[in-house]
């Protein structure tokens, strides 16, 4: 009695399982909304090159609502923690722009690409945007430049002239 129930179990959520995967296929003919916004970046990549321990990790990916009604962002997420990225909230109207700040923290050394995923409501529902670049150590940061040292007048020390007593 066991068996046949947990057989007949089985089966049932198998065939229930199979019947879930059926395939949504377009003919090509679906109607594209031509009066949709359209999001169009400057660049949709930053390459921050090398930059120090702690130095600044911010950019700014410019934009343009390329389509012919509002724009709204209804996400911007980084693909980690160290990424994080500030959007727009309002709509962005037909032909006017803005821009999503993304900040990646400048502690973790090393190389590094992160991706910030944009949703939106345009004809291209998601963009992916890309940041990379390589922190150096802080003591490679420290051993770069020597620091020039100032009075409290802010005067450098080394062209400060000499006193006369």
């Amino acid at each position: 009695m066991k068996k046949t129930i947990l057989t007949s179990i089985l089966f049932i959520a198998t065939f229930s399982l199979n019947a879930q995967n059926t395939k949504t296929v377009t003919t090509g003919n679906d109607a594209i909304d031509q009066s949709a916004p359209e999001i169009s970046f400057e660049h949709e990549i930053h390459d921050f090159g090398t930059i120090p321990y702690s130095g600044n990790g911010t950019i700014e990916f410019k934009f343009k609502n390329t389509g012919k009604s509002p724009l709204i962002i209804s996400s911007a997420t980084g693909s980690c923690g160290c990424t994080v990225p500030t959007y727009p909230k309002e709509p962005i109207r037909s032909g006017e722009g803005a821009s999503i700040k993304v900040t990646y923290d400048t502690k973790r050394v090393g190389a590094f690409t992160k991706t910030v995923t944009v949703n939106s409501n345009a004809k291209t529902p998601t963009k992916v945007i890309t940041i990379k670049g390589t922190v150096m150590s802080q003591e490679e940061t420290d051993n770069q430049m020597p620091l020039k040292k100032s009075d409290k007048a802010g005067t450098p020390l080394e062209v400060r002239p000499a006193s006369t007593k």
